[in-house]
């Protein structure tokens, strides 16, 4: 998650004591002829003891208020046709006074300790406006509804802890998510930005009003309540039809109609309800009896949605008819503008006829760069550093999003395994303003990770909801660097640099933004010595260095693979600028067109890219996979327009001779020595290399020989040794 505007002063941590004021708390339920479950509500609310209790009743006949007093709560009576979801809430924050005020609706049930987690999930940060918490299922709630509780509240937070979202587009889990049948406010918030008085969700347009003012939400995962809503069939509908309605005229939210995908995306809840019976042991009968009545009810969800997106289209009796709330009118003149007041883009010209175009999501992901640019940076903090001679270090790693086959995060995520053999403390912060793991929780990034790359034993964090502070932060790359700078309670800052990023942009905001990382103070662990004397000669400032490793005990000869004479490996990620792409297709393509008998590999891409002639595609190997195909190739290609490159260090392992570019940094980053053939960047010249090392054998074999020594004294040990030695460095 992105979102970077952490104020406010540090948790209490390392034995100094917080003395910041315990927070007063109201809890606030508005209710019409709840018994006798709210009766249960009301017994539970007393048992958490806020300072004030109100009910706010709207025409209750039926035992209600009698149980609200008698359960201790002040009863506020309104007259049943002032009421409003928005403007009655907005009425009862008039009525208190307290820090935080916690709604609830009548029919959910708060559980033991509900309300001191709120108070301490408002710890967390002085901007968080709101928070809410967990609907858990009844024991008698329909299997439909309580496998979407289950599902719909588990992502978001994987961990258990409190996490906190800066804006509603920001990726993760349904950050504009907010539900008043379970919900805190911090009442200073609610003064400032009251609810909007709308027919329905008047919890979500607060969310998307706090997030514009400049406030945080928070998931608290211990503040649950038992809360489902298990209608008839035909109330279900009538209530989809209203919660629908009520995202259009709030959130602007429209169900997408296409029968196909309505029809297949029926069938697949269906089918996961009736997984989700099985694995609590329910005989096959009683689950394909569920599982008719499972896509009854989500395929009238869908047809329900659609209508209640453009309920505008309807005439108003047909919507009284079909809203469980009898609601026939059109949405209020207050409902329809946002909160904030109107820009440029909401005006009309009367000269041009134009359309307005709403914000997309990632439309801004370089919303960090603008945060420390406007608010600056925020200071390292004492109190968090240790001393650099420190045997343990507890190491903050800051990681762009990736996909399987990405070298960068090898590389990185390598290191990490050799930090942690050092006796380190590692933990993975992954920073992903493009939303490439949008609808994935930390333990599906961790898995990723231990399946794609290294078994690490580090925790994992989607965006920074839980953070909690660190001795020392890595950044692993240019726009990482910014997440680093917003980020309090952290003792250093360091910047792991394995190229030369402005680089890859030419003349672009981001080449801008790039090339600044080296000007805010942190402290740079290059991954080869050309980077660090390239830093030092044009940025200035001291830095550290480290050569990259090899996994000798992977990547290495092997008499078990017969080595071919005919097969060029080819590393194709060809959307990757520095990796010449074309130039290398270009170069295999006259290669080809002078012999027929070559055989071209390409791998490291998931999505075979489409070339100028036929080959075979390897797709993204393990290392295993990767070291066998580096065994049985003839010739490796993989071109570095910047930095030496990973890639071509473990082809020489394997004893593969790899043509890559002369004239560039990668030139230097073998230091003098020739373990590879450097060819002009002219697309005869490297077919000239490849061509001769396929026909050429005592130049293929002093070629691999020259590569195989180059590379035995390269570990990752030495290379972890050399990061740890940096990030020492960092402390000083």
């Amino acid at each position: 998650m992105t979102g970077f505007t952490l104020p406010g002063a540090p948790l209490a941590c390392g034995g100094v004591t917080d003395s910041r004021p315990t927070p007063t708390t109201a809890v606030v339920v508005p209710t019409k002829n709840g018994m006798p479950l709210v009766a249960e509500v009301f017994a539970a609310i007393a048992r958490e003891r806020p300072d004030e209790f109100l009910v706010v009743d709207s025409g209750s006949t039926d035992g209600t208020v009698a149980a609200a007093r008698a359960a201790g709560a002040t009863v506020l009576e309104i007259d049943p046709a002032t009421f409003g979801h928005g403007r009655t809430r907005n009425l009862a924050v008039g009525e208190v006074s307290a820090d935080i005020v916690c709604f609830l609706t009548q029919d959910a049930t708060p559980v033991v300790g509900w309300l001191q987690a709120y108070v301490d999930a408002f710890a967390e940060d002085e901007r968080i406006a709101a928070a809410f918490g967990p609907h858990l299922p009844r024991p008698d709630t329909s299997p439909m509804i309580a496998r979407e509780l289950i599902d719909f509240f588990g992502p978001f937070s994987p961990s258990g802890r409190v996490q906190v979202h800066h804006r509603h587009d920001e990726p993760g889990w349904h950050p504009e998510f907010l539900s008043n049948a379970n919900a805190a406010y911090r009442r200073s918030a609610l003064l400032q930005i009251p609810f909007r008085d709308v027919g329905y969700a008047e919890d979500q347009a607060f969310a998307r009003d706090a997030y514009a003012g400049g406030w945080a939400k928070a998931y608290q995962p211990r503040a649950a309540v038992l809360h489902a809503h298990d209608y008839p069939w035909v109330s279900f509908m009538r209530r989809y039809f209203d919660e629908y309605r009520g995202l259009r005229e709030t959130a602007g939210y429209r169900m997408s109609f296409y029968p196909r995908g309505m029809l297949r995306d029926t069938l697949a809840e269906a089918r996961a309800d009736a997984g989700w019976l099985k694995d609590l042991g329910v005989p096959v009968g009683t689950r394909r009896r569920w599982m008719l009545r499972s896509a009854r009810h989500h395929g009238g969800r869908r047809i329900a949605g659609l209508a209640g997106g453009r309920s505008e289209s309807l005439p108003a009796p047909v919507r009284r008819l079909v809203s469980l709330e009898r609601r026939g009118g059109a949405a209020s003149v207050e409902a329809v503008p946002p909160a904030p007041p109107k820009t440029p883009a909401d005006l009309p010209l009367s000269a041009v006829e134009t359309t307005r175009v709403g914000p997309a999501p990632f439309s801004t992901p370089y919303a960090v760069v603008a945060e420390v640019e406007t608010h600056g940076v925020i200071p390292l903090d004492p109190a968090w550093r240790l001393d650099a001679s420190t045997p343990a270090l507890d190491i903050a790693v800051i990681v762009p999003g990736f996909r399987p086959g990405s070298g960068g995060h090898s590389t990185i995520f390598t290191l990490i395994e050799q930090l942690e053999r050092l006796g380190h403390r590692c933990s993975i912060w992954l920073h992903d303003p493009f939303g490439m793991h949008l609808r994935q929780t930390a333990d599906d990034v961790r898995a990723d990770i231990r399946r794609h790359f290294r078994h690490l034993e580090a925790t994992v964090h989607v965006g920074f909801g839980d953070w909690r502070g660190t001795s020392v932060a890595l950044a692993t790359g240019w726009d990482t660097v910014y997440a680093a700078l917003r980020l309090p309670r952290t003792g250093a800052r360091a910047y792991l640099v394995q190229d030369h990023e402005p680089e890859f942009f030419a003349t672009s905001a981001e080449r801008l933004w790039a090339n600044r990382t080296y000007s805010y103070g942190l402290h740079p662990i290059c991954a080869s010595r050309w980077l660090s004397d390239l830093l030092e000669r044009e940025h200035g400032g001291p830095s550290t260095f480290f050569d990259l490793g090899v996994d000798h005990g992977i990547y290495r000869p092997s008499e078990d693979v017969e080595r071919r004479r005919d097969t060029v490996a080819f590393y194709a990620r060809t959307s990757t600028p520095r990796r010449a792409g074309p130039l290398a297709v270009m170069a295999l393509s006259e290669l080809l067109r002078r012999r027929g008998d070559v055989r071209v590999v390409g791998f490291g891409s998931a999505q075979p890219p489409e070339l100028p002639f036929a080959y075979q595609n390897a797709g993204v190997l393990p290392p295993e996979g990767l070291a066998r195909l580096y065994r049985e190739s003839t010739v490796g290609l993989t071109l570095s327009l910047t930095n030496y490159s990973l890639v071509p260090q473990e082809m020489l392992a394997c004893g593969l001779p790899c043509v890559d570019v002369a004239g560039f940094s990668s030139e230097v980053a073998y230091g003098g020595a020739t373990p590879v053939d450097l060819a002009q960047p002219t697309v005869p010249a490297l077919a000239d290399a490849m061509e001769r090392l396929l026909d050429d054998r005592g130049q293929w074999a002093e070629r691999s020989r020259a590569g195989l020594e180059f590379v035995a004294e390269q570990t990752w040990e030495t290379a972890a040794e050399r990061v740890e030695h940096g990030l020492r460095a960092a402390l000083r």
